[in-house]
């Protein structure tokens, strides 16, 4: 059970690594507590002691669990205990599957779960590198089989300056956000989020993490050399190969013949008969191959389609290997929303709509780091049809969670700022047709959608998929753009978005364990020649640049910025000054604490209309400055002028002409437009006002005959 208490340090990017073994979790098969500054992480793996029946695949399972308590806050929703997943944290799940994945035996079926608990976190030492370094040690010193161990870092470009595990600071001030993963000899995973990094600056960033991964790979297996439990013994699930030889010669030319076309459907209908052929001719020899159909087709069409692309240089489709599908974009293809974009490659489609709202409309974010709310939204939904299979909808999955936050990350580098477009911005990319590479088709999507919206982006932004194919010795050849077969079949994808000047994004995922720096150098060459291909032949085709205005549909808004002091004169006393200016207007307001001041309307006027009012709340006369106004009410004593929105002062009448003035109405009338001299604030709070210092006293003399048509009676000439 409980082991010795064992501990290990290590210094990574000149903050602490300490592992401890043997105090915690010691029912799990694997586990170990990592310490990394003030962040820690409990990471246990558990293994099931028989293998799962009537299953293809490895049963993993890797869980990211960010209890908030970690960063001391108390959940906001009504019960107060952590739910469902954020997308933070699952997203985080998927960064660590990918490297451990393609290391396990590719026979084993037993269940494998990796649970990362995330106990506290150190703003300076992301729980996302402890908890995948946490992952590769449990998994390393366990008995379950996986040829590990891996490493992971963090990796930033600051002032030009490639920076390993970026403290809190750096990572403010840094244009890239790259997760590298490797073995000691081999990079295993990339993602990455960039601000249009040249691809030379990415590979450098890349293999200088590589260098301090194989360090810590050497530390690692130093824990193992200790502390390491022999590896189980499983049953294999590797088909027979006797019986694997005999089908693939019964079907080899009706697979190829089957295989040999660009239409998904018409491949899916040529192979069904083949299946009934198979169980027709080998069901007496083998009584349960039809319940290993499907692994059994799988292999046997990766075997014609891998014999393609290594020996022949031929796909599926008949495509060269650095040819892309024929390509299709449209903009404006859906009336009455606010922008949208469809990208068609091949037998891919991706409709993407735009709507653009109010900035109290961001995403309210609940979650261990400091990040509050986001402006950009994007999602990715891939229904049944998409293909062709019958299935009713349901929640995103952790893959549609993960293609819409590469997407969103793609596209988050050329976005405007809340002070150049003051909008909360969602896109929802719609998958209609799936044949591979749906997540860069949706970049590409997105990027018309934007652009149709009237969102000044800085530059179009393209995505597409690189693959891969290796021989047993070392050989490789990789292909542009790959579909379906292509990915289920080969040993990779590698997948970048990015502008003509850099990468905004990337994410790879692999097969095998591992890449070598040729391979990722040519994988970086070949997708940015195919974006720059898409977004000059395509793109700026369809539309060249984001449109002047945005459509007619969207909120019109428009954005000021008052004095903090005046936020509650704005708001007024439970807030009945704010909600009148609403319901008189139609507009929408929201604040912020800065005095920055948003305002939304279906109509530009009641925009206006609503800014009108609020620069009156917050307006400040000047002592002695002359202001026009209007006369709104006249009493005995004087005339009330409102010389600007919502500010009234009052003209006493001694301050109306340079001379006496019997009756107000002898010198203005309710309605009239006049000159007002401010003359400050009495000790009661009023705002006063004066005509007659307004109006020079040499000009009324001069004009004497004219004032005497205007006044109701005769004008009286200074002593």
């Amino acid at each position: 059970m409980f082991e010795k208490f064992r501990t290990f340090e290590y210094t990574l990017a000149g903050r602490p690594l300490v592992i401890e073994t043997g105090k915690m979790a010691g029912l799990a098969n694997g586990s170990c507590l990592v310490r990394y500054g003030d962040t820690s992480v409990l990471a246990t793996a558990t293994a099931s002691a028989k293998p799962r029946d009537g299953i293809d695949f490895l049963p993993l399972s890797v869980d990211f669990e960010a209890r908030l308590y970690a960063a001391g806050k108390i959940p906001g929703s009504f019960n107060k205990r952590e739910g469902r997943p954020t997308e933070k944290s699952i997203l985080s799940s998927r960064v660590i599957d990918r490297p451990i994945r393609p290391l396990f035996p590719k026979d084993l079926r037993n269940d494998v779960a990796i649970t990362l608990l995330i106990l506290s976190a150190d703003p300076d030492c992301e729980p996302e590198v402890a908890a995948m370094l946490g992952a590769s040690i449990a998994l390393s010193i366990s008995d379950i089989p996986w040829n590990g161990p891996i490493a992971g870092l963090h990796v930033g470009l600051v002032d030009g300056k490639v920076v390993l595990n970026p403290d809190y600071n750096q990572r403010k001030a840094s244009t890239l956000e790259l997760t590298v993963a490797g073995s000691y000899e081999k990079v295993v995973m990339i993602e990455a989020g960039a601000k249009e990094v040249p691809d030379d600056v990415m590979f450098d960033a890349i293999m200088k993490a590589h260098e301090e991964i194989r360090n810590i790979c050497t530390f690692i297996k130093g824990i193992v050399a200790e502390i390491g439990k022999p590896k189980f013994e499983y049953p294999s699930c590797e088909l027979d190969h006797e019986m694997f030889d005999k089908v693939f010669a019964f079907c080899e030319k009706d697979l190829m013949f089957a295989l040999d076309t660009d239409d998904k459907n018409v491949r899916d209908e040529r192979v069904e008969p083949i299946k009934d052929a198979i169980i027709e001719k080998f069901s007496e020899e083998y009584p349960d191959i039809a319940d290993i159909m499907e692994e059994l087709m799988y292999k046997l069409q990766k075997k014609i389609v891998r014999r393609w692309l290594l020996v022949d240089k031929k796909r599926v489709d008949g495509r060269r290997m650095d040819q892309i599908r024929p390509l299709d974009a449209e903009v404006a293809v859906i009336p009455r929303v606010h922008g949208s974009g469809m990208f068609t490659r091949g037998q891919t489609q991706v409709l993407t709509v735009c709507t653009l709202g109010s900035i109290s409309e961001v995403q309210l974010l609940d979650d261990i780091d400091d990040q509050t709310e986001k402006r950009y939204i994007h999602h990715y939904n891939m229904p049944g049809f998409s293909t062709g299979e019958a299935k009713s909808s349901r929640s995103p999955g952790r893959r549609e969670i993960g293609h819409g936050a590469l997407a969103e990350r793609s596209l988050l580098p050329v976005l405007p700022t809340v002070e150049e477009f003051p909008y909360t911005i969602r896109c929802v990319s719609e998958v209609i047709s799936s044949n591979g590479s749906t997540s860069q088709a949706s970049v590409c999507g997105s990027t018309l959608a934007l652009m149709d919206a009237g969102v000044p982006i800085t530059a179009p932004v393209a995505g597409i998929s690189c693959g891969l194919i290796t021989e047993e010795d070392g050989s490789w050849s990789t292909m542009i753009d790959i579909q379906g077969l292509e990915d289920f079949y080969g040993d990779m994808d590698f997948k970048v978005a990015g502008t003509h000047k850099g990468i905004t994004s990337i994410q790879m995922d692999l097969k095998i364990d591992g890449l070598t720096p040729e391979i990722i150098k040519e994988a970086l060459a070949v997708t940015h020649r195919g974006r720059d291909y898409i977004i000059d032949n395509y793109i700026l085709k369809a539309i060249p640049g984001p449109r002047d205005e945005v459509s007619q549909y969207a909120p019109k808004m428009i954005t000021m910025h008052v004095n903090p002091d005046k936020i509650r004169e704005i708001i007024g006393t439970g807030g009945k000054v704010i909600q009148k200016i609403v319901a008189d207007t139609g507009a929408k307001i929201d604040i912020e604490d800065d005095g920055s001041v948003f305002i939304s309307a279906v109509n530009r006027d009641s925009a206006l209309a609503a800014e009108e009012v609020i620069k009156g709340i917050v307006f400040e006369p000047e002592v002695g400055a002359i202001y026009e106004g209007r006369v709104t009410k006249i009493i005995p004593i004087g005339a009330f002028v409102e010389f600007a929105p919502g500010k009234e002062g009052m003209v006493h009448i001694s301050k109306l002409e340079h001379y006496r003035v019997e009756k107000v109405e002898d010198s203005v009338k309710e309605g009239d437009v006049i000159k007002v001299k401010y003359l400050g604030v009495d000790d009661k709070g009023r705002m006063n006002l004066s005509k007659k210092d307004a109006y020079p006293r040499e000009s009324l003399i001069e004009n004497a005959v004219t004032e005497e048509k205007h006044y109701s009676r005769p004008l009286r000439k200074p002593e």
